[in-house]
Parts: structure tokens; C-alpha cells; sequence
């Protein structure tokens, strides 16, 4: 049996009672993402507040940077980074792109130079190696301008003095540059004190231009009046005082250098300004001739010359005191003899040397006065020799108070200086006067002469023989004692005759025409001849090869 259901009545239902409507609710599913929201704002407004500058940096290549990667260092630290590359509307060069702490906001002034640190060896530094295993990265060297900047121009090798190292900057001229290169050593006093930064060709072409700096406190050296020369190499000279070598250091014979120096009697001068500029010479011999005052003279000679070349000394009694700057003939057609004019560069302020320690009442005379002085009392120039081995002559100057009067011409251009002949000259001129005197001598007559005085001695000898027997048997036996005294005496005439003999015969062999004396000076005479011209000899081949005397004479070819 079923049960049928039952309709619920009405009052069985409950009434529905309607709830106040909320203001404000919120769900708590947003509550996550609105906390993410704060978050990423707060992130967002600190990441603004500490963005630090935006720059673009423009370099010939793009090499070792990669954007995202490659850092940017001051002093090792990084302050930056690479945020892209690219390549420029004119595919000239490349823009990176790089943004910069905010502390770094300072370092972007005008002078700042950034370049790309790479593996490299240049003159005598190596630099980084620590880029070999971390990478290249952009080195920063902060300037000291005022003017702010963010686009710059990016140095292709390493600046090689940082701006924030003491010292100055000077601007050498040179006509070549040689073997000088960035970083090579500046000396002075054989002690490295700074380095070459920069060469550069003139726009004319016609020279190069150096910049150097030299590190504080080593600046205060170069005076206004110093002087610079390269220092590259080995220097060797070969001249009248033989082989000279002179170098500043191993570093300076493979790399290159420069020295300088202030002349010692000029200390007292100002101290040269930052990027004066100065000229740079070959030599420190040419460099000290140029800070000198030079007077030319002209010196005639009628000897030859053969030895003496363009740049040999002028000496006084081993000072040298100038140089032969030139060499030629002159024919007098008056006589139709032939003499060699000579001019030389004197540098007067040697000679007044004696008046630097004077009291200021004491003027010094001129070089004109002095050498007016010095001339009327017998100072002349003369050539001389120099070395045996190379042959080289140079001009000396001293005094010869027996020489004949002179003045020094002033009416010529440049002035005529006296001279004397030279001692090598007056030699062979006694040489060949003893000869010749030799030659003139009578000697077959004298070796006569003394024949016939010595015949006319033994004829002597033999009658005194043959009177002294005769009177030994006529004379009576008294007298016989006294005659035996006589023949003593006359026996010690003959040993004395005898002596005299031997004498006059040791004449006769030296003045005999085939006297071995004779033949003996004579054979003196040739070699003597002989060794002067093998002289001559070696000096023409010496100074036509002198390489010989180090490699040795060539063997001749068949």
C-alpha cells in the first residue's frame, strides 16, 4: 500500500528576511596581486630614483664588446655597463650604447676618455692580460673639466699617463721621429722620469711632433734653455779621438728615448711652462752645440788636408772648443798655388770661462778683444793628428811664440784666422832636408883624403924605423942607454901611429861609398819613406772602408 505525499501548508513555510547591502567588500582573492602591485611599483620607483646617465660612446670597431656583457671600470671598479651596439648611418664607426651608475655621474665631463681595454705590448709596458680570461671591458680615465657631456669619442689604444698623475706636459719638434714610440722612456740623468704620449705628423709634412710628460717632481727640471735629443740605440763615432760608444740605457737600445739636460753654467733659469715647446736634436753633442754661442772663422792651410772631414773637433789642449763645418780649394793664379780653405764654428763662451767667478767689477772682454789678445801673442791653429789607427786630423789651437806676427783679417766674411803649418808637415819636410843633405855630402873625396893620410902616416912610421937602427949602430955604447929611451918613446909613437891607423881605417869604412854605415842609413832612409807612404796608404783605405776595422779587409775578388 502506497503512501500518497502531502502538500505542505503555508504556514509550514519560513518567511525571507532580507540582509542590510555593504558599503565596501573586498574580496580576499585580490588581496596577492594588489600586494604584487605595491611591490613592483616600489621597485619601479627606486630602479627611477637610482638610474644613473645614459651615454653613447663612439669607436672605430666593435671589437671584444658585447652588449650586456662587456663592463665599464674606473680604476677597476665597475661603474657601468653595455646596453647595445650599433653600427653608424655612414658605416664609419660603431655607437655603443652604455648606461652608467649614478655615482659615476661626475666622471662625464668634457676630458673624460674611455677606451676599450685589450691584451697588449707596447714599448716596455704590457697591459691587460686580465683580459684574457675575464674578458674585454671599457676603461674609463676621469677628466677634470666642468662642462658635463654624454657623447664621447672613445680612444683606440690606452692613454699612456692617466690625468690624475702629477706633472707636466711639454711639445717636442723633431725632423724625424726614429724609432720613438708611445710609452718610450724620457731620462734625465740616465734616470727614466717620464714618457712619450703622443706623435703625430706635421700638417706641412715637414717634421713630427712629440708631446711628452714628466712625472712631479722630475718637471721642475726643464727650464726654459733645456735641451732634448734622442737617446734611441747606440751611438758610435769614429772620429779624430778614436771609437766613442755612448747609450742611456738597455731600455733606451730597443725601444728608443729621450734625454734632456740643462747646460751647467745656465741652472739658474726659470722653469720651462706646461706644453712649452722645445726641439728635439739626433745627438746631446748637437743638442750642446746649438745652446751655445757660435762664431764662424775661416783657417787656410797650404799642407793637405787628407784626414780631416766635416765635423772634426776643434781642440784646445784637449777642450774642444768648435767643429770644421766645411772643406774646400782655392787656386792663387798670382802664384798658381793651390790652398785649402777651412771654416770652422768657435764657440767663444769656452775661452771667457775665467771671468764666471769674478767679481762683478771685473768686466770680461769680447770674444773679438780676447781673441784680438790672444792672436798678438801667438795663438795660431794648426792641423794635427788625431789617431794613427783611423788617420783623422783635426784643427788645435795653442800658442807659438815663434810664430811670425799676425791679426786676425775681420774685413773677410766669415774672419780669416792665422795658422801655422803642421807638425806632421815640418817632420817630413826635416826628413827629406836631412836626405837631401845626405845626398850633397862628398863622401867618395873624403874617403880619399883619408887614404892619403893614412899612407903618408906609415911611410912615416917606417923612415922613423929605419933611423932609429941606423943610430943604434953609429952612436958609441954611452950613449946607447939614452938612444934605448929614445927608441921607447918612439915605440910608443908607432903603438899611438898604430892606433891612429886603425882609426883612420875605421874612417875609411864608414865613408867609403859601400860602406855597410852607408848602406845602412840609406836602407834607414828608404824605410823611413817606405813606412810614411804605408801610412798614407792605410789611411786613404781606412777612410774609404771603415768598416775594416771591425769585419777585417775584404778579400779581393779573382
Amino acid at each position: 500500500m502506497t503512501d500518497t505525499p502531502q502538500k505542505p501548508e503555508l504556514s509550514d513555510i519560513p518567511d525571507a528576511v532580507s540582509e542590510p547591502k555593504r558599503r565596501f567588500s573586498v574580496q580576499l582573492v585580490w588581496i596577492i596581486p594588489i600586494v604584487a602591485a605595491l611591490i613592483g611599483l616600489s621597485l619601479a620607483v627606486k630602479a627611477y630614483v637610482d638610474r644613473g646617465e645614459t651615454i653613447t660612446i663612439t669607436f672605430t670597431t666593435g671589437e671584444g664588446m658585447e652588449a650586456g656583457k662587456t663592463k665599464i671600470k674606473y680604476k677597476d671598479v665597475q661603474i657601468g655597463e653595455v646596453k647595445g651596439l650599433a653600427i653608424a648611418g655612414d658605416r664609419s664607426h660603431v655607437v655603443v650604447t652604455a648606461e652608467l651608475s649614478k655615482d659615476a655621474k661626475g666622471l662625464l665631463v668634457k676630458d673624460t676618455r674611455f677606451w676599450v681595454v685589450r691584451p697588449r705590448i707596447s714599448g716596455g709596458n704590457v697591459s691587460g692580460l686580465s683580459t684574457l680570461i675575464g674578458g674585454s671591458y671599457i676603461g674609463v680615465d676621469a677628466g677634470s673639466s666642468t662642462e658635463s657631456r654624454d657623447e664621447f669619442i672613445g680612444l683606440e689604444t690606452q692613454p699612456a699617463v692617466s690625468l690624475d698623475v702629477p706633472g707636466c706636459q711639454f711639445v717636442l719638434h723633431a725632423a724625424a721621429v726614429g724609432s720613438l714610440d708611445t710609452s718610450s722612456p724620457i731620462f734625465y740623468r740616465r734616470m727614466q722620469v717620464g714618457q712619450v704620449i703622443a706623435t703625430e705628423l706635421d700638417r706641412d709634412g715637414k717634421g713630427v711632433t712629440i708631446k711628452a710628460f714628466i712625472r712631479a717632481p722630475f718637471d721642475r727640471y726643464v727650464k726654459t734653455n733645456s735641451i732634448f735629443w734622442h737617446a734611441s740605440g747606440v751611438d758610435l763615432t769614429l772620429d779624430a779621438s778614436g771609437v766613442k760608444i755612448n747609450t742611456e740605457s738597455m731600455v733606451s737600445i730597443l725601444l728608443g728615448g729621450i734625454s734632456f739636460q740643462t747646460p751647467q753654467d745656465r741652472l739658474d733659469a726659470p722653469a720651462a711652462r706646461p706644453n712649452s715647446v722645445f726641439p728635439l736634436f739626433q745627438t746631446r753633442d748637437e743638442a750642446f752645440k746649438h745652446a751655445e754661442t757660435v762664431e764662424n772663422y775661416l783657417l787656410v792651410f797650404k799642407e793637405s788636408v787628407r784626414g780631416l772631414s766635416v765635423g772634426a773637433p776643434v781642440d784646445l789642449r784637449g777642450v774642444t772648443v768648435g767643429e770644421v763645418t766645411k772643406i774646400d780649394v782655392a787656386l792663387d793664379p798670382r802664384n798658381s798655388e793651390f790652398s785649402i780653405p777651412v771654416e770652422i764654428q768657435f764657440y767663444p763662451e769656452r775661452l771667457r770661462a775665467q771671468y764666471r767667478n769674478r767679481s762683478p767689477q771685473v768686466k770680461p772682454l769680447d770674444s773679438r778683444a780676447l781673441l784680438n789678445v790672444l792672436v798678438a801673442n801667438g795663438f795660431r791653429a794648426e792641423i794635427k793628428s788625431g789617431s794613427l789607427l783611423t788617420g783623422q786630423l783635426f784643427v788645435a789651437l795653442d800658442f807659438f811664440p815663434k810664430s811670425k806676427p799676425a791679426k786676425i783679417d775681420w774685413s773677410t766674411s766669415p774672419p780669416r784666422f792665422p795658422t801655422v803649418p803642421g807638425s806632421m808637415d815640418q817632420l817630413q819636410k826635416t826628413l827629406m832636408q836631412i836626405a837631401r843633405k845626405f845626398e850633397k855630402m862628398p863622401l867618395e873625396e873624403l874617403a880619399g883624403d883619408a887614404r892619403k893620410t893614412i899612407h903618408s902616416l906609415d911611410a912615416t912610421l917606417k923612415s922613423a924605423e929605419k933611423l932609429l937602427k941606423n943610430v943604434d949602430d953609429a952612436v958609441i955604447p954611452e950613449a946607447r942607454s939614452a938612444l934605448l929611451e929614445t927608441r921607447q918613446s918612439l915605440e910608443d909613437v908607432r903603438k899611438t901611429l898604430g892606433e891612429v891607423r886603425k882609426t883612420l881605417g875605421g874612417a875609411n869604412q864608414v865613408l867609403a861609398g859601400d860602406a855597410p854605415v852607408q848602406l845602412d842609413l840609406r836602407e834607414t832612409l828608404r824605410e823611413v819613406s817606405r813606412a810614411a807612404q804605408s801610412l798614407r796608404v792605410l789611411s786613404e783605405y781606412l777612410e774609404q772602408h771603415p768598416e775594416s776595422l771591425i769585419r777585417g779587409k775584404r778579400e779581393d775578388k779573382p
